[in-house]
């Protein structure tokens, strides 16, 4: 596989090309010595259980309007963000350079490894843990994660989880709507 195969998409650096561009202003620099070697796959809806609009850019970018939604008043001083998102239509919106920390892990431990996101990337899907995924999503995702393998080869198939194996006690996303052996399978 090269990074001319149609099957992988460009990164110049990390900038995935060829997707919308949201820069979010929640993120810390990678140490130089911090190798990429986690992919955390997670899930986010904002209204919970709710799919479309701009409430998940929003709160990664810091602009969230907390009275649009009254469960949205949890989010108060909350800064997150995530690499990526990809939405149940496919589409993929970059937030922070790979080569940068996002803000998704949390309190989080992998192979007796804590500060998970010194180490990873994080991408969202829209979605639930009850609500089956898209094809869409599972395509794209699929694409991406070969993708983030050929640049960044220290993501084995070994070191792709969910938010739920970094961080057992506080999370369950991408939850049990998640197909990892079908994902699993279409890596090989």
């Amino acid at each position: 596989m090269s990074v001319n195969d149609n099957t992988l998409f460009n990164i110049e650096k990390g900038c995935l090309l060829a997707v919308e561009q949201q820069k979010s202003p929640h993120f810390s620099w990678r140490n130089a010595d911090d190798e990429i070697s986690l992919l955390v796959v997670h899930n986010i809806s904002l209204p919970a259980g709710q799919f479309g609009g701009d409430h998940i850019t929003h709160l990664f970018l810091g602009k969230l309007d907390l009275s649009s939604d009254q469960s949205f008043a949890d989010l108060k001083n909350v800064r997150v963000s995530a690499h990526c998102l990809i939405q149940r239509n496919g589409t993929i919106i970059q937030y922070v350079n790979f080569n940068n920390k996002a803000w998704h892990a949390g309190v989080s431990s992998f192979c007796s490894r804590d500060q998970c996101n010194d180490f990873s990337i994080g991408i969202e899907l829209e979605g639930t843990d009850e609500i089956a995924y898209t094809e869409q999503q599972y395509q794209q995702l699929i694409k991406l994660t070969k993708t983030l393998q050929y640049y960044y080869p220290a993501i084995v198939n070994a070191n792709i989880v969910g938010h739920c194996d970094i961080a057992p006690q506080r999370k369950t996303d991408p939850g049990a709507s998640f197909n990892w052996q079908y994902f699993r399978q279409c890596l090989q």
